[in-house]
């Protein structure tokens, strides 16, 4: 049996549970009228929180992808699948593949990617589909390095909404070719079509994907 691919290290319990915290506050922090006294207890704080974990974090901002004789780099999170579930920046949404060259979801977007009054800002929705495409790839053991994005826009896409989408992707002669629909009842909002290399996953992922490494203070062990 072939073992599963790798696309970089599984994000801590931690770093999963704060994305979802983060993005909740900064929603609230966009929604507030006037200031706030527990804003000011959190801006307080913040920079010894910051000075704590720079004395944790890798040295060096560069993923550790191939040799890091130093062992200064920084570990890579697995960015095929699911980002947004520990990345506050990327759309979080659900995800399940119908058949090799189909799949479909859901996803709601919260006050954080708002543009026009109530709508989607529509650079989100390009890099929404940039991701559930590279998970339909991934998932489907035919990833690849994207060569184009277009996003066709049609009606205004609402915040606070759970919207469907849908993907049909196609074989051509320099790759894949991959359109996402995404909609509201029925009526598409917008379209993505997204031009993918076709590799085998084995030529992207794999060894060079440098391991998080064994705990070293009894604080870091707590916490795995």
């Amino acid at each position: 049996m072939t073992d599963a691919p790798r696309f970089g290290e599984q994000p801590l319990p931690q770093t999963t549970q704060a994305a979802a915290a983060l993005r909740r506050l900064t929603g609230l922090l966009l929604s507030l009228e006037n200031a706030h006294p527990a804003v000011d207890d959190m801006l307080s704080r913040f920079p010894g929180w910051e000075a704590e974990l720079s004395a944790a974090a890798a040295a060096d901002d560069a993923p550790r992808i191939g040799e890091d004789p130093d062992g200064r780099r920084r570990v890579y999170l697995d960015h095929a699948f699911d980002v947004g579930a520990y990345n506050p920046c990327f759309p979080e949404y659900r995800f399940a593949v119908d058949s090799g060259d189909d799949a479909s979801g859901t996803v709601t977007f919260p006050l954080v990617y708002e543009g026009p009054p109530g709508s989607v800002h529509g650079g989100f929705l390009g890099v929404f589909f940039d991701c559930i495409v590279a998970h339909h790839n991934c998932a489907t053991r035919l990833a690849g390095k994207t060569r184009s994005l277009t996003v066709k826009y049609r009606r205004p896409t609402p915040l606070g909404t759970e919207l469907r989408f849908a993907i049909d992707r196609a074989n051509t002669d320099r790759g894949l070719t991959s359109t996402a629909r995404l909609s509201l009842d029925g009526e598409v909002l917008c379209v993505g079509v997204v031009e993918t290399m076709a590799l085998p996953v084995e030529k992207l992922a794999g060894s060079d994907f440098g391991a998080r490494r064994v705990p070293t203070t009894e604080h870091e062990e707590s916490h795995r």
